[in-house]
Protein backbone atom coordinates (compact mmCIF):
# COMPACT_ATOMS: atom_id res chain seq x y z
CA UNK A 1 0.00 0.00 0.00
CA UNK A 2 1.21 3.44 -0.96
CA UNK A 3 2.55 5.33 2.57
CA UNK A 4 1.68 8.97 3.08
CA UNK A 5 4.60 10.94 3.18
CA UNK A 6 5.30 14.35 4.53
CA UNK A 7 7.81 17.56 3.68
CA UNK A 8 8.01 20.65 4.71
CA UNK A 9 4.94 22.03 3.16
CA UNK A 10 3.22 18.71 1.41
CA UNK A 11 1.21 15.75 2.41
CA UNK A 12 1.54 12.96 -0.19
CA UNK A 13 -1.08 10.33 0.72
CA UNK A 14 -2.69 8.23 -1.53
CA UNK A 15 -5.82 9.45 -3.46
CA UNK A 16 -10.04 8.87 -2.44
CA UNK A 17 -12.53 8.43 -4.87
CA UNK A 18 -13.05 11.93 -3.48
CA UNK A 19 -9.76 13.22 -5.69
CA UNK A 20 -11.59 12.78 -8.86
CA UNK A 21 -11.89 15.74 -9.90
CA UNK A 22 -9.08 17.76 -8.69
CA UNK A 23 -6.95 14.67 -10.79
CA UNK A 24 -8.98 15.29 -14.01
CA UNK A 25 -8.84 19.63 -13.77
CA UNK A 26 -4.72 19.25 -12.89
CA UNK A 27 -4.03 16.82 -15.97
CA UNK A 28 -6.79 18.81 -18.45
CA UNK A 29 -4.98 21.92 -17.76
CA UNK A 30 -2.60 22.22 -20.79
CA UNK A 31 0.28 23.95 -19.17
CA UNK A 32 0.31 20.71 -16.99
CA UNK A 33 -0.95 18.07 -19.64
CA UNK A 34 1.62 19.41 -22.35
CA UNK A 35 4.26 17.89 -20.32
CA UNK A 36 2.93 14.49 -18.96
CA UNK A 37 2.87 11.14 -20.84
CA UNK A 38 1.21 11.81 -24.78
CA UNK A 39 0.57 15.34 -24.36
CA UNK A 40 -3.07 16.91 -23.30
CA UNK A 41 -5.95 14.14 -23.66
CA UNK A 42 -9.59 13.62 -23.68
CA UNK A 43 -11.58 14.67 -19.79
CA UNK A 44 -12.67 10.55 -20.59
CA UNK A 45 -9.37 9.85 -21.12
CA UNK A 46 -8.67 11.25 -17.36
CA UNK A 47 -11.39 10.29 -15.79
CA UNK A 48 -10.24 6.08 -16.88
CA UNK A 49 -6.59 6.78 -15.61
CA UNK A 50 -7.86 7.81 -12.28
CA UNK A 51 -10.12 5.19 -12.10
CA UNK A 52 -6.86 2.67 -12.77
CA UNK A 53 -5.28 3.72 -10.35
CA UNK A 54 -7.61 2.31 -8.00
CA UNK A 55 -8.20 -0.85 -10.42
CA UNK A 56 -4.93 -1.50 -11.42
CA UNK A 57 -2.57 0.32 -9.67
CA UNK A 58 -3.56 0.08 -5.88
CA UNK A 59 -5.27 -3.12 -6.52
CA UNK A 60 -2.51 -4.88 -7.89
CA UNK A 61 0.21 -2.69 -5.50
CA UNK A 62 1.79 -2.48 -8.75
CA UNK A 63 3.77 0.77 -7.86
CA UNK A 64 3.73 3.94 -5.33
CA UNK A 65 1.24 6.97 -6.57
CA UNK A 66 0.06 10.44 -4.46
CA UNK A 67 -2.15 13.03 -4.29
CA UNK A 68 0.26 16.04 -3.27
CA UNK A 69 -1.78 18.49 -0.93
CA UNK A 70 -0.43 21.89 0.35
CA UNK A 71 -2.61 23.12 3.23
CA UNK A 72 -5.02 20.40 3.16
CA UNK A 73 -5.45 21.48 -0.48
CA UNK A 74 -4.96 19.56 -3.66
CA UNK A 75 -1.73 20.83 -5.17
CA UNK A 76 -0.40 18.02 -7.61
CA UNK A 77 0.48 14.13 -8.42
CA UNK A 78 3.10 12.07 -8.36
CA UNK A 79 4.98 8.63 -8.86
CA UNK A 80 7.65 6.55 -8.94
CA UNK A 81 6.95 3.48 -10.98
CA UNK A 82 9.41 0.72 -12.96
CA UNK A 83 10.33 2.62 -16.46
CA UNK A 84 10.52 1.37 -20.15
CA UNK A 85 13.65 3.72 -20.49
CA UNK A 86 16.69 2.11 -18.30
CA UNK A 87 16.34 -0.74 -15.76
CA UNK A 88 15.17 0.77 -12.64
CA UNK A 89 12.23 3.41 -11.55
CA UNK A 90 11.15 6.70 -12.78
CA UNK A 91 9.91 9.64 -10.91
CA UNK A 92 7.03 11.49 -11.98
CA UNK A 93 5.20 14.88 -11.06
CA UNK A 94 2.72 17.89 -11.56
CA UNK A 95 1.93 20.53 -9.65
CA UNK A 96 -0.96 23.19 -10.02
CA UNK A 97 0.27 26.09 -11.76
CA UNK A 98 -0.31 28.23 -8.88
CA UNK A 99 1.94 26.47 -7.03
CA UNK A 100 4.62 27.18 -9.63
CA UNK A 101 7.89 29.11 -8.40
CA UNK A 102 7.61 28.41 -5.07
CA UNK A 103 10.06 25.83 -4.45
CA UNK A 104 7.71 22.97 -4.17
CA UNK A 105 8.73 21.26 -7.18
CA UNK A 106 11.98 20.81 -5.64
CA UNK A 107 10.71 19.80 -2.54
CA UNK A 108 8.24 17.30 -4.02
CA UNK A 109 10.86 15.40 -6.52
CA UNK A 110 13.26 15.47 -3.52
CA UNK A 111 10.80 13.59 -1.38
CA UNK A 112 9.41 11.19 -4.30
CA UNK A 113 13.65 10.62 -4.80
CA UNK A 114 14.61 10.03 -1.01
CA UNK A 115 11.52 7.75 -0.67
CA UNK A 116 13.23 5.48 -3.52
CA UNK A 117 16.22 5.50 -1.78
CA UNK A 118 15.17 4.75 1.92
CA UNK A 119 12.27 2.70 1.50
CA UNK A 120 12.34 0.94 -2.16
CA UNK A 121 16.13 0.66 -1.20
CA UNK A 122 16.95 1.71 -4.89
CA UNK A 123 20.37 3.08 -6.06
CA UNK A 124 19.34 5.44 -8.48
CA UNK A 125 16.13 6.64 -10.28
CA UNK A 126 15.54 8.68 -13.06
CA UNK A 127 13.32 11.15 -14.80
CA UNK A 128 12.20 11.56 -18.39
CA UNK A 129 11.72 14.94 -19.32
CA UNK A 130 10.57 17.01 -22.66
CA UNK A 131 13.51 19.08 -23.76
CA UNK A 132 11.79 22.23 -23.74
CA UNK A 133 10.21 21.25 -19.96
CA UNK A 134 13.11 23.99 -18.78
CA UNK A 135 11.83 24.13 -15.36
CA UNK A 136 11.30 20.54 -14.65
CA UNK A 137 14.86 20.17 -15.85
CA UNK A 138 16.27 23.34 -13.84
CA UNK A 139 14.50 21.68 -10.72
CA UNK A 140 15.77 18.52 -11.16
CA UNK A 141 19.62 19.59 -11.70
CA UNK A 142 19.16 21.28 -8.43
CA UNK A 143 18.58 17.57 -6.51
CA UNK A 144 21.45 16.34 -8.07
CA UNK A 145 19.64 14.33 -11.56
CA UNK A 146 22.22 13.92 -14.35
CA UNK A 147 21.79 13.86 -18.17
CA UNK A 148 21.93 10.38 -19.25
CA UNK A 149 20.99 10.51 -23.37
CA UNK A 150 17.95 12.04 -25.15
CA UNK A 151 15.19 10.34 -26.72
CA UNK A 152 14.31 11.02 -30.54
CA UNK A 153 10.41 10.92 -30.66
CA UNK A 154 8.67 9.79 -33.09
CA UNK A 155 6.93 13.59 -33.82
CA UNK A 156 10.14 14.94 -33.64
CA UNK A 157 10.63 16.15 -30.21
CA UNK A 158 13.49 15.06 -27.76
CA UNK A 159 12.97 13.67 -24.40
CA UNK A 160 15.72 13.68 -22.21
CA UNK A 161 16.40 10.93 -19.62
CA UNK A 162 18.18 11.91 -16.25
CA UNK A 163 19.39 9.68 -13.65
CA UNK A 164 20.37 10.45 -9.64
CA UNK A 165 22.27 8.56 -7.41
CA UNK A 166 21.94 7.67 -3.94
CA UNK A 167 25.69 8.88 -3.63
CA UNK A 168 24.94 12.06 -5.38
CA UNK A 169 24.67 15.79 -3.68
Amino acid sequence: MTPTLRTERLLLEPYTPEDEEDFVTLFQDRRVSQWMGDGPAAEAEYRALFGRIFTKVYAQESFDVWAVRRNGRFAGHAEIKPTDVAEGYEIIYALAPDTWGSGLGRELAGAIVAYGFDVLGLTEVYATVAAPNTASLAVLDRIGFEHVRDIAEDDGSVTRVLTRRRDAL
